[in-house]
């Protein structure tokens, strides 16, 4: 009898807490978005192919991840709610659409460049790396435009 009671506790704690995250604010921009570090010509130059790659994927995602929503903010972690849109089921949904449909983007996106970007030319590689780059710190300045 403990046992069914202590099952039935733990079942309606599961299932309200997991509506209880159904319905908060999520991020508009990932949180797992981010460069780990910003690079020179010279370190990129010393890195092998394979290590580019990895750091020219890294970037795309960032950028498709960020510049889209740069109207509404340039750093992960603001919500919605941030930026006074409701909480509503329809606004929710219409971000969880959105959220599909990048992952769903950058997934057909990162399996084209695995396959395809090794034919590329390491300089060209390079070159892309640090405008990506250069693009991204640019987010930082964004903000002094808005105000």
């Amino acid at each position: 009898m403990k046992k069914l009671i202590l099952f039935s506790f733990l079942l309606v704690f599961g299932i309200s807490n997991a509506q209880k995250k159904k319905n908060e604010p999520q991020s508009i921009i990932s949180v797992n978005v981010g460069i780990k570090k910003y690079h020179n010509k010279e370190e990129l130059n010393r890195m092998q192919k394979g290590e580019l790659l990895d750091l020219y994927i890294e970037r795309i995602e960032s950028l498709v991840q960020t510049l889209p929503y740069i109207a509404f903010a340039t750093k992960p972690g603001k919500t919605m709610s941030t930026y006074g849109i409701p909480n509503t089921k329809e606004n929710r949904k219409t971000l969880e659409d959105k959220i599909e449909g990048t992952n769903d983007f950058l997934e057909t996106t990162i399996e084209f460049q695995k396959k395809m970007l090794p034919y590329s030319d390491k300089s060209n590689l390079i070159a892309a790396i640090l405008f990506y780059e250069e693009t991204m710190k640019s987010l930082h300045e964004y903000n002094e435009f808005r105000h």
